[in-house]
């Protein structure tokens, strides 16, 4: 009787809750995944900036990821959901414009976890630049290998094998994040969990779907990362 009635609770029909909780569920990777990439660039010049850069450029990524590693996430979601709205409701009223705009929970949300996670690219990334031994850049550099040569056929593919564990940590970590988005309005998982809890008054039942589903994203995303890491590793020297 009761995994009937689970059953018709989270089924697919206009009643149940299994198409709402999916559709949470990809809200969470949506927004994990747009937050990441942009995490990801911004890990890119960060590290460039700090093993690379000019005095100016490495104190303004070291203060960057000693700041931002050092704010709680759900803080830097609220100070960017509502700056921005201060801010474009400013620029707007430059051009007669009246009135408070905000920008949309989604894309809010994701620009603030990919600023966040960009601390934590730009040290994974930078670390496993710092791990290519430079006797490969020299061997390259002496057979007249150009620099963006250098970079593609050596810097790039070992610094990726260095870099795909820590990417990974990062990605579960941006996963997690992704359920603080709520407060801006968006329907993640964690979210629809609660409103699925409140119209039904089974709480236990919602979250612990929403672990579920939780669970499968991260084993999903863990297995990926593993044959990412399997296939750049391919010819590697096992020590």
């Amino acid at each position: 009787m009761a995994d009937q009635t689970l059953l018709q609770l989270f089924s697919f029909g206009p009643d149940g809750w299994g198409a709402p909780m999916l559709r949470a569920a990809g809200m969470t990777v949506a927004v994990a995944a747009c937050g990441y990439l942009l995490g990801g660039v911004i890990g890119i010049f960060g590290a460039w900036a700090k093993l690379a850069g000019g005095r100016v450029l490495r104190g303004a990524a070291e203060t960057y990821t000693t700041v931002l590693r050092g704010i709680p996430d759900l803080l830097v979601i609220f100070l960017f959901y509502f700056g921005a709205g201060v801010a474009l409701s400013k620029i707007a009223g430059l051009f007669g414009h009246v009135g408070f705009i905000s920008l949309p929970g989604f894309v809010a949300g994701f620009l603030a976890i990919g600023i966040v996670s960009g601390a934590y690219h730009t040290e994974v990334i930078r670390a496993a630049v710092m791990a290519v031994s430079k006797g490969e850049i020299e061997a390259a550099t002496a057979i007249g290998m150009g620099r963006f040569l250098i970079f593609r056929r050596i810097l790039a593919p070992l610094a990726l094998r260095s870099a795909l564990p820590g990417l990974g940590n990062v990605w579960q970590l941006v996963l997690k994040e992704a359920a603080l988005v709520s407060v801006t309005g968006v329907v993640e998982l964690v979210r629809q969990a609660q409103m699925g809890a409140r119209s039904t008054r089974d709480p236990f039942t919602f979250f612990l779907v929403a672990a579920l589903l939780y669970l499968c994203i991260t084993t999903v995303s863990g297995l990926l990362f593993q044959a990412a890491e399997a296939r750049v590793g391919r010819g590697a020297r096992r020590t």
